[in-house]
């Protein structure tokens, strides 16, 4: 596609009958709502175990099952709104998440409610890919940075604010109303978007008789991601490749995706239409999405664990040290918004790049004895790094793309980020395993009778142990116990403390080294428009 096939008068040739942004602030609404619910169900897993009468195990089906039906879903969002019409197909995700979510607050046991689940994550798949093209359309290139920007302060705050909204909901209430509580905002997007949004006049609906439904690539599409989704959750709970379980499933989904790329890329009517990758910025901005998910997600997931487990807060402390950083995304978005009006996207990268491993490195600084305040600040940089990032990449995403093929590029996009986000949370759960188990064993090196330091200390509290009432007699040898169990658990606190440490380093690393892909994204003039080659 020639670089002057899209100019900024062919994007200007539609405009939506209402204000471009009432219809961001409507398909923004439904965003907030999916988002969160992929994170606010965690805290509440023993509060539904035990209301359902089933294992810690089993509740984990919760979140794995909404995961992998909205793996599967992303990518077919383009070929299913091609089918239905968009305005169509998204208005049934919105409709299904809602009747879904009304259905797994009232489920009366655990296999109703994943399978309500599943129903949930199949309307969740489809919202995402539709909102970002809906933008892309709605909006022209001058002015879709500042339209991502207000669609991805929702993206950005729900995974932060959803776990502490989830336990404060639980521990007042019920978890049913962590559900409950998608119904009203699910009604009043469905009523705003039949009467504000419309699908453009180029945007051609395929009738169902006229198209050959691509069986072969939907199924493997299917089994390769649901398998994938399952393998990235259970692995480090099942010891990854010691389980048959994790082995079976890996083969399974790495044959299948492979199968799919090469029948995808070569049949008459594909479902995901691989050849967008062609297009090196698209291409680009994917590996920076999937790696912008990695850190978001698993970021996300460190800090509050570490807060909690570590630093013995509660889930309402850290989620206020949390939120300074999502009043930071909500005040750097417009900004970078506006920027992008002015600049390329590629030095924003850049800056935000930057920023975010800077963030990540500030965080390998954290000890057993850090402060809110820290905390704090360190969460501030990181969200700045996030904005700076989220806006440029779906910015340059779009770019290069015919407007026929947005609805295509945002199911990729997403699915990107998402699979970024699992790969990280299961990168930084497994670091955290095995780290704090190597440091453990390092640690313990030195904790033997040719150690004076150890053996005083040891002496020491044996003698506090003992002026304590931990004496002779009935409890004789009691006071060396507690010695030895104090010691342990320091062990295992250092240990874990270094594990973390080690996750921000490679988490910090990773990051700074995408630097140089951003100069594989194609040069366009501040307010997106093309620079002729």
């Amino acid at each position: 596609m020639g670089a002057a096939a899209i100019t900024m008068n062919d994007a200007a040739e539609w405009r939506p009958a209402v204000n471009p942004w009432i219809i961001a602030l409507t398909v923004t609404l439904a965003t907030f709502m999916e988002v969160l619910d992929t994170s606010i169900a965690n805290v509440a897993l023993p509060h539904i175990a035990g209301s359902l009468s089933a294992g810690q195990d089993e509740s984990t089906w919760v979140l794995t099952s909404y995961l992998v039906s909205n793996a599967i879903v992303l990518p077919l969002s383009g070929w299913l709104s091609s089918i239905v019409g968009r305005k169509n197909f998204y208005m049934g995700c919105v409709a299904l998440f809602t009747i879904s979510s009304f259905l797994c607050g009232l489920a009366p046991n655990l296999a109703m409610l994943i399978f309500f689940r599943v129903l949930q994550g199949v309307g969740g798949g489809g919202l995402q890919p539709s909102e970002q093209a809906i933008l892309a359309d709605t909006f022209a290139p001058a002015k879709r940075g500042m339209a991502f920007a207000v669609y991805g302060i929702a993206v950005v705050m729900a995974p932060a604010i959803g776990p502490t909204l989830g336990g404060y909901i639980t521990d007042n209430f019920t978890w049913r109303w962590i559900f409950f509580i998608n119904i009203p905002v699910g009604i009043i997007s469905l009523l705003l978007t039949s009467r504000l949004i419309q699908d453009p006049p180029y945007f051609k609906r395929r009738k169902l008789r006229e198209t050959r439904i691509d069986y072969t690539g939907l199924g493997f599409v299917a089994l390769g991601l649901g398998t994938l989704q399952v393998v990235l959750d259970k692995g480090q709970r099942e010891d990854w490749f010691e389980s048959h379980f994790i082995v079976v499933l890996s083969v399974i989904s790495a044959v299948s995706l492979i199968f799919v790329v090469f029948w995808e890329w070569n049949t008459k009517d594909p479902i995901i239409d691989l050849h967008l990758f062609r297009v090196r910025s698209f291409a680009t901005a994917n590996f920076l999405m999937f790696m912008l998910g990695f850190a978001l997600l698993g970021s996300t997931l460190l800090l509050p664990l570490f807060m909690q487990t570590m630093l013995g807060y509660t889930a309402e402390r850290s989620g206020l040290a949390l939120m300074p950083g999502g009043f930071a995304i909500m005040l750097a978005m417009p900004l970078v918004g506006f920027l992008l009006s002015r600049y390329s996207p590629r030095y924003l990268l850049l800056f935000g790049l930057s920023m975010l491993s800077f963030s990540l490195f500030h965080m390998t600084k954290f000890d057993l004895g850090v402060d809110f305040h820290t905390l704090m600040v360190a969460r501030v940089y990181q969200a700045v790094g996030m904005a700076f990032l989220f806006v440029p990449i779906n910015t340059a995403a779009y770019a290069f793309l015919p407007r026929d093929k947005n609805n295509a590029a945002s199911g990729l996009m997403n699915l990107a980020r998402n699979i970024g986000g699992s790969v990280g949370i299961s990168f930084v759960t497994t670091g955290l395993a095995r780290r704090a188990q190597f440091h453990q064993g390092q640690l313990v090196e030195n904790l033997s009778a040719a150690n004076p330091q150890f053996q005083s200390w040891l002496h020491g509290m044996t003698r506090t142990f003992s002026g304590g009432g931990f004496g002779s007699g009935s409890g004789g040898g009691s006071a060396q116990q507690h010695a030895y169990a104090m010691m342990q658990a320091n062990v295992i606190r250092q240990a874990t403390m270094l594990a973390y440490i080690d996750n921000f380093w490679v988490l910090g690393i990773a990051i700074f080294c995408l630097i140089p892909f951003v100069f594989l994204i194609k040069k366009t003039k501040p307010g997106g428009e093309i620079v002729a080659h």
